[in-house]
Formats: C-alpha cells, structure tokens, sequence
C-alpha cells in the first residue's frame, strides 16, 4: 500500500491561465500540479516557467512535473534538451514524455524501432538524471505503454533506474484488470492520473467511479520511486471547473480514507 497526494494536471484546463489554474487548485486542496508544455509553459518560453513556477510555489502548491510533448522517435535529443532547460526554469523535478511516435499503436514497431525508441528514451534519461530530473513515461493508448505487455517490455529494453512509469488505465479497463495491470508494474511507477471515463471516452462525475479509484489507490504496490507520489486528477466532464470542484471534493476525500486505512493497517502489523 502506499499514499498519494492530490494534484492537477494542468491540461485539464487548457483555456484557463495559469493564474487561474492556481488558484482554483489551492481553493480545491490540490497539492501540486504537472504543467503542459502544449499550451500553459511551451518550450523555450523560460521567463513563462519561472513565471508559472513562482505563481505554484506562493500559492503553497509543488510543481510536480513538467507534461511534455516529447516522443521519441519522432523527437531527438536535441529538442529534448531544451525541455529539459524549461523544466528547471519551471522547478520541476519530473518530465513526462511519450513513449513512440505519438497515436501509433505499439503492435506496429518492429524490434529495431523499439530499440531506437527505447535507445533513445536511455540518453535522455541520462541527460536528465545529470540535471536531477527523473523521466515518466505516459502510460497511454497508441504508444508504446499502451498495454502491459508492451509496457514492461520497453522499461526492460530501456533498463535505467532513472526512467519510471505514470499509470493510468484505459478508459473503461474493469476494475480486476486494472488491479492486475498496476500490481504488474506497480514497482516502476511514479504518479498516476486519475479521471472517470468510460469506454467510448464519455466523461463522468468522479463520484460515479468513485469505488473503482478507491479500490485502485488503496491497492497500489510499493514503488522505487524516490519522491512523494501523486495521484493527478485529469480531464473533468465539459471541462468544468465547477465539475472539477466537485470532483477534487470526492478525490480529497478519498484520499484521505485511503490514507487513514492505510494507517490502521500499519497499526496492526
């Protein structure tokens, strides 16, 4: 068992300033908060990230990541490098890349694409390690973590320490399988994105799947992740801060209970 703290993927709100972002993820008790490199803090845009950075850290919340864009193959090491420049401008200490080209299925790669993947993701985990900066793979369809077995086989071809798994499962995924995936991989994750979907990708109250995601966060294996661990709330239904004040008091909640059960547990051993 392990305990996560609240946060907030940014991309969430991609049409809200990072001004309102923050003050609607201290207003709702969220922790901390992955930053997009799509819209919130691109690039190259340093004054941005230490803009964005100081609006996180006055409001008492983390910067937990930076949620880039970066997908090797189809991004080097050059254009990672500048990623890696703008999450220390932004204070982060996580950069989440994409695994693979992105929207392309995993069972299409050859070995040798694999391998120059996963070569790949290997130097820039090293490049970041040098800055302290850890790397997290997206756990994603259409890539290549979009499924199990796919996703413990490329962290065997990468085989770095400093390379580690978000996890979330796929939209609709019953709970014994999705119990199933995260015990598989549950030692080489880090944070985990949290949502209510269904299989067609309609979106729900978190209340709704609140069963499921308790179960999931009170279920989560120990991990060699080094930091604290976050559980990232992730696109709300109509992309509605009221629906995700809704939503971040049922994840609080939970939190909370996953925790306090943890606790008794321990009370017991």
């Amino acid at each position: 068992m392990t305990r996560f703290r609240p946060g907030l993927c940014s991309v969430t709100f991609r049409k809200l300033a990072p001004e309102a972002i923050v003050a609607l993820a201290a207003e709702c008790g969220i922790g901390g908060i992955e930053w997009a490199g799509d819209v919130h803090v691109p690039p190259g845009q340093f004054d941005t990230a230490r803009r964005v950075r100081h609006l996180t850290e006055e409001a008492g919340l983390s910067v937990v990541s930076y949620g880039s864009y970066i997908a090797p193959p189809s991004d080097d090491e050059a254009a990672f490098a500048l990623v890696l420049d703008t999450a220390q401008a932004l204070g982060a200490p996580n950069i989440r890349i994409w695994p693979g080209s992105r929207n392309r299925d995993s069972a299409t790669y050859s070995a040798q694409e694999r391998q120059h993947a996963a070569s790949l993701i290997r130097r820039m985990a090293r490049s970041a390690d040098s800055a302290s900066v850890t790397i997290g793979l997206e756990y994603h369809p259409n890539s290549l973590t979009d499924d199990l077995a796919s996703a413990q086989r490329l962290m065997a071809e990468i085989d770095d320490p400093n390379v580690f798994l978000y996890w979330q499962p796929r939209p609709g995924l019953p709970l014994d399988e999705a119990l199933d995936e995260l015990r598989a991989v549950g030692s080489d994750t880090s944070h985990v994105h949290v949502f209510a979907w269904d299989s067609e990708k309609r979106r729900y109250p978190l209340s709704d799947q609140r069963a499921y995601w308790t179960k999931l966060l009170t279920d989560a294996p120990s991990t060699r992740w080094p930091r604290d661990r976050f559980a990232m709330m992730e696109f709300v239904r109509d992309d509605s801060p009221e629906q995700f004040r809704a939503d971040a008091a049922v994840f609080c909640q939970m939190l909370r209970e996953v925790r306090d059960r943890a606790g008794s547990t321990a009370r017991l051993l």
